[in-house]
């Protein structure tokens, strides 16, 4: 600020002094034409200015308040030649006083005119005084101005800043307080609350996680305990024991599972879910996941189908993928009814697995959180699970750069179709 002030009065300072030795030029000049057209005739005692007519030799010819030659020779051919504008610094008869001398050709000498500079020098000296006293007190009134304006525009930060340090994970729903003007510190305010919607989103839904797998893991680990405190209790029997043994034993196959039904959730959760990528045949992994489950539907009198003729290949892990797929089948027939199918279907250079059913299919109500861990529908509840198995569909989906979604079937059953990039076409083989 203090360099533009001293910009500006630099600026004004020299403007001064440039338009008044311009209206100086321009009154001597019309003095010296009015001297002409009066046949070179003036009033030797005036007092608001002075000329000289010299001869060619330089003398003086006719002179007013000025004894002395006004032009040194130098000077005086140059005149002669054209006019000529010359400053003195000083003027012994005028006082010391500094002048500007104009100087033009006159029938066969020189016509000097000339006027004191002292005038404007006194504006040029009051103007500096005035701009010593008004630009400090400028530069101070603009420091204390942008003080307040900067203290002004700042308070909506502060405040931010002393809300965002009171927000812990204690009570994450506070957010930052706003202001009802539309300018940048607001917006960002908004982006910030957005933030931290998602970031209590987040934290709750860890939260939610973290409680919903104690309370899975606190039934088998419940049960493992009690047949294990039971066994201990009395003497057993060979057969007792191995009961007993064989009850843990399918407890902690059920807590293995859902340990590692978690990790696989957790992994996926940060985005570092490890797949070992391969190019699969869509017809190939189908089968392998119905040769699996053919021996429990077949038990159960049901069947599982696989329908993937000309289906295009996909690049994936197959691990992944069948433990997908298989969650899907083991629903189907754990919950539903009828026959299983996994149809393959190719559109949009994505492919298409589908798993239907022919229950009752999902209730609207149970779609949209599907795919949340730990999420059960209604009469999924009274059969033992975790609600783990939709979740994991949809993190290998999402890990594989596709996406899961349910769709009711057209004979009232369930459909839950996982959507897969194809391989690309210079990858397939023939």
């Amino acid at each position: 600020m203090a360099l533009v002030l001293a910009a500006v009065a630099i600026f004004l300072y020299v403007r001064l002094g440039s338009t008044l030795a311009e209206q100086i030029d321009d009154t001597l000049e019309s003095r010296s034409a009015v001297i002409a057209r009066n046949g070179y005739r003036f009033e030797t005692g005036a007092e608001d200015g002075f000329a000289q007519l010299l001869g060619p030799g330089g003398a003086i010819a006719v002179g007013s308040r000025v004894r002395e030659p006004l032009l040194d020779t130098s000077e005086l051919s140059r005149a002669r030649k054209g006019p000529v504008h010359v400053s003195r610094d000083s003027l012994p008869e005028l006082e010391g006083e500094p002048v500007r001398l104009y100087a033009t050709p006159a029938r066969d000498g020189v016509l000097v005119v000339g006027a004191s500079l002292e005038e404007r020098e006194e504006a040029l000296a009051g103007l500096l005084r005035e701009l010593l006293i008004v630009l400090p007190l400028a530069l101070v009134a603009a420091a204390a101005g942008g003080y307040l304006l900067a203290a002004a525009a700042l308070r909506p930060v502060e405040l931010m800043r002393r809300r965002a340090a009171e927000i812990t994970s204690a009570d994450p729903s506070r957010r930052l307080p706003l202001s009802d003007a539309n300018d940048e510190i607001t917006r960002l305010g908004v982006t910030l609350n957005e933030m931290l919607a998602r970031l209590e989103e987040g934290l709750e839904r860890e939260r939610r996680f973290v409680a919903d797998a104690s309370h899975e893991l606190r039934t088998p680990l419940a049960l493992l305990r009690t047949e294990l405190e039971l066994a201990l209790r009395r003497p057993r029997t060979r057969d007792e024991l191995e009961t007993a043994l064989r009850s843990a034993t399918v407890e902690t196959e059920r807590v293995s599972r859902l340990a590692e039904d978690l990790l696989v959730l957790a992994t996926a959760e940060r985005g570092r879910l490890p797949l070992r990528l391969e190019e699969l045949a869509t017809e190939e992994l189908l089968a392998t996941v119905v040769a699996r489950f053919a021996s429990r539907a077949a038990t159960e009198g049901r069947s599982v189908t696989s329908i993937a003729s000309n289906a295009p290949r996909l690049v994936g892990d197959r691990l992944r993928l069948e433990q997908a797929l298989g969650n899907l089948v083991d629903n189907a027939l754990t919950h539903a009814s009828g026959r299983v199918r996994l149809v393959a279907e190719h559109g949009g250079g994505f492919v298409e697995l589908h798993v239907s059913d022919e229950g009752d299919g999902f209730p609207p109500s149970f779609t949209s959180s599907a795919f949340d861990p730990f999420t059960r529908a209604d009469g999924a509840r009274a059969v033992a699970g975790a609600g783990l198995g939709l979740a994991i569909v949809d993190a290998v989906a999402r890990a594989h750069g596709g996406t899961a979604r349910i769709e009711l079937a057209a004979n009232g059953g369930a459909v839950v179709i996982l959507s897969l990039p194809a391989a690309p076409a210079e990858h397939v083989s023939d």
